[in-house]
């Protein structure tokens, strides 16, 4: 990502994520250093003015929620050929188990999908996916077959010949991170989808104390915008000074001490940088006393949320989407993420495919996201939020012997009241090694690109037809850029 020259650099993206530091006479000056990673909102002026309390989510008001599984989610094992249907499709099964081996589910625990359209095939999820099941048959929730990053649109008979361009490093974790975040891979670009997004529709908010984009998982490309800055959050809220409070009462060394570093970063400074930096890091500080203040007072959410890393990050979106009216957004796009999907290894616990590590990190997500749904429709909005996952890329259909290799086209769920589920979008691979789908090993050349999926969202949202090329440059090269499932 290409640097800003300094005018250029906005005081929130000088400060970039949360951290926490311990402040004492001796270490305030390890602690300054430290502020340059504090996430900072829009500088709402000389201290925290928390609005009174604006009741109800508005009715004009919708939130993205990009739920992102790093390091590559062996959908193979997400979405799994049941052959129970007709003739053509009593294969099926028997070709999944012979490929995947003994990563291949036993049948008889899998949750069969019944979708609106059939390709003829019958599919079944893992089992333990419960909630998701239970959400994809009531309609909230809806599957994406076959997406990854592309260029232009591909068959394996171009892969094969190289005759169109093809996303630089494939099967790397770090590129296609990247390549799923920002949507462009043939072009350097210094913004992600997301932020762009933000850019366009920040309009509709009354109120830029507070970013409309705010990630509980750390600094993302997806996030980075030209105009609207991340601010990275914790699940318990906003990060603060530790051993600071705002209390300031003789006897209260800590609330002296912190009064000191406002008054210290509120001096005017000798240079260019450091008054920026004295600027930026007020900004952070203020920014946390307001955003923390506005959550103290929203109340709590009946939902009960696993304490999960999936569950901590989902509850503290759900708060603030519930804090929206105090902060003036009517637009939010939040990130979270679960880590651990690397599975080469280990993904089998006693050889049993039911309960390794892949089960559980997907009943982790299909918890939390359940729970996360139930808060929105606790707090009236569950029509005006869209949770969606994304990933680096599919994995091999071909068991390495104990996991799966990077792979690139995966499988993907979208959840919320306004999804038009129990669908399956896309279209699903022909699940054969060296088949017409495989580069080889089981790696799925997408039949949809992450700038199809990441339109229909971003339409969804509010971005209109004349601004789609903003935000997804390449959008124009593929055929469906409304997938439907909104």
């Amino acid at each position: 990502m290409s640097k800003k020259s300094a005018p250029e650099v906005s005081r929130r993206e000088f400060l970039g994520s949360a951290c926490c530091a311990a402040v004492g006479a001796t270490g305030l000056l390890s602690t300054l250093g430290s502020l340059r990673l504090m996430g900072a909102a829009a500088s709402p002026g000389n201290g925290p003015q928390i609005p009174a309390r604006a009741g109800a989510v508005s009715s004009d008001y919708k939130a993205l929620v990009c739920l992102f599984l790093n390091g590559g989610n062996d959908a193979n094992n997400l979405i799994v050929p049941l052959g129970t249907g007709a003739a053509t499709d009593a294969a099926s099964y028997a070709a999944y188990a012979a490929a995947r081996s003994n990563l291949a589910l036993p049948r008889a625990n899998l949750l069969p999908l019944t979708p609106r359209t059939s390709d003829g095939r019958t599919w079944g999820l893992h089992p333990s996916v419960t909630e998701l099941h239970r959400l994809f048959g009531s309609g909230q929730a809806a599957l994406l077959a076959n997406a990854g990053t592309l260029v232009y649109p591909t068959s394996k008979t171009q892969y094969t010949a190289r005759s169109v361009p093809l996303p630089p490093q494939l099967f790397s974790h770090s590129d296609q991170q990247v390549q799923w975040q920002h949507s462009v891979p043939d072009k350097p670009t210094s913004t992600g989808w997301g932020g762009r997004v933000a850019d366009l529709v920040n309009a509709f908010n009354s109120s830029d104390q507070i970013s409309m984009s705010i990630s509980i998982a750390g600094k993302n490309t997806f996030q980075i915008g030209n105009k609207v800055s991340q601010y990275a959050i914790g699940t318990g809220g906003a990060t603060t000074l530790a051993g600071s409070t705002t209390s300031l009462t003789p006897t209260n060394l800590d609330g002296i001490r912190f009064r000191a570093q406002k008054d210290l970063f509120g001096q005017g400074q000798p240079g260019l940088f450091e008054t920026a930096f004295a600027t930026a890091s007020g900004d952070a500080i203020v920014s946390s006393d307001l955003l923390n203040g506005v959550l103290a007072a929203s109340g709590t959410i009946a939902t009960t949320f696993p304490n999960t890393t999936a569950g901590n990050q989902l509850r503290m979106a759900a708060r603030l989407i519930a804090a929206s009216p105090t902060l003036g957004l009517k637009r939010q796009i939040f990130f979270v993420q679960l880590g651990g999907w690397d599975l080469h290894a280990g993904q089998l616990v006693n050889t049993d495919p039911t309960t390794g590590t892949h089960a559980g990190l997907l009943a982790q997500i299909s918890q939390a996201v359940d729970a996360f749904y139930k808060a929105t429709t606790e707090l009236g909005v569950a029509n005006q939020v869209t949770l969606f996952t994304a990933s680096d890329f599919g994995r091999t259909f071909r068991s390495n012997g104990d996991g799966s290799d990077h792979g690139w086209g995966s499988h993907h769920f979208i959840v919320g009241g306004a999804v038009k589920g129990t669908e399956i979008y896309g279209k699903m691979p022909a699940l054969s090694v060296n088949g017409p789908d495989d580069t080889g090993l089981g790696r799925w050349i997408p039949t949809t690109s992450v700038d199809e999926y990441a339109a229909t969202l971003a339409t969804w949202f509010g971005v209109s037809q004349t601004d789609l090329p903003t935000v997804l440059p390449n959008i124009g090269r593929f055929q469906k850029p409304n997938l439907g499932f909104l």
